[in-house]
């Protein structure tokens, strides 16, 4: 069955059709830049366009940098304030004409590495942490999902200059506009990690996210008293999260 899945974030919009029997795309991806303000309806209609440059899906799935309850999106990291409290789950599904499953960005990029990837046939409790434009987070226990965990927003000590926040202080975006080099990059992730880990002590820890894609240049700087391994989908986990979830929803309905 292909499901068509979109990842909203915060510096792009990208979408494309999952067989969800290997969780590979079926086409190509097609990816639009995020409008800017990233209000409500500029956001709904780039995410249109990008669903109209394949055959109509039977179903969509869509991930949202947010905390989403029951199709509404209740924060708004990293796009505009005008998201906080908005029905997205029904504004997508009006805009879209067919079924739509809304879900934070992190879950979705962690459902599908718990079936498809690194956290496929872990048990106990998995943490996948994505590093973009900001942090975020998916929790499992026994590969059951724990929804919306804001990970990202952790406040930590010692990081005055930086806010206190984790996702202000070891995001990609951070690495980026610091022009941070990647064994400081790395190391600053596994502050942030060490940290997760005397919180939760999970049995594995999955980094994701655009920069997991160069995780050879950084995870080796990485020392964590559990295991890290980065995600086998890389950035793409989370258009196959939001596909697969679409999936489990019609199928239950």
């Amino acid at each position: 069955m292909v499901v068509l899945g979109i990842d909203i974030g915060g510096s792009g919009i990208k979408g494309a059709p999952v067989d969800l029997s290997t969780g590979q795309f079926t086409s190509d991806r097609v990816r639009i830049e995020t409008p800017q303000p990233a209000d409500v309806p500029s956001v709904v209609k780039t995410v249109v366009a990008v669903a109209g440059q394949f055959d109509p899906a039977s179903a969509i799935g869509i991930t949202f940098p947010a905390v989403v309850q029951h199709g509404v999106t209740k924060t708004a990291a990293n796009v505009d304030g005008s998201w906080v409290d908005a029905p997205a789950e029904r504004l997508f599904t009006e805009a879209l004409g067919r079924p739509v499953t809304v879900l934070n960005d992190a879950d979705a990029a962690g459902v599908a590495e718990v079936e498809y990837g690194a956290g496929k046939g872990v048990g106990g409790l998995v943490v996948m942490v994505t590093f973009g434009t900001g942090i975020g987070s998916a929790l499992f226990i026994d590969g059951k999902l724990v929804p919306n965990t804001e990970f990202g927003h952790l406040q930590m000590s010692g990081l005055h200059l930086h806010g206190g926040d984790a996702e202000d202080y070891a995001s990609d975006r951070v690495r980026e506009a610091e022009e941070l080099p990647w064994h400081e990059f790395g190391e600053r992730v596994q502050t942030y990690l060490r940290h997760l880990h005397a919180l939760l002590w999970p049995d594995l820890i999955i980094v994701g996210g655009g920069v997991s894609k160069k995780a050879d240049r950084w995870l080796h700087h990485v020392d964590v008293p559990t295991r890290v391994v980065p995600a086998t989908l890389q950035n793409n986990a989370g258009i196959v999260g939001a596909a697969l979830l679409a999936r489990r929803r019609a199928a239950a309905a």
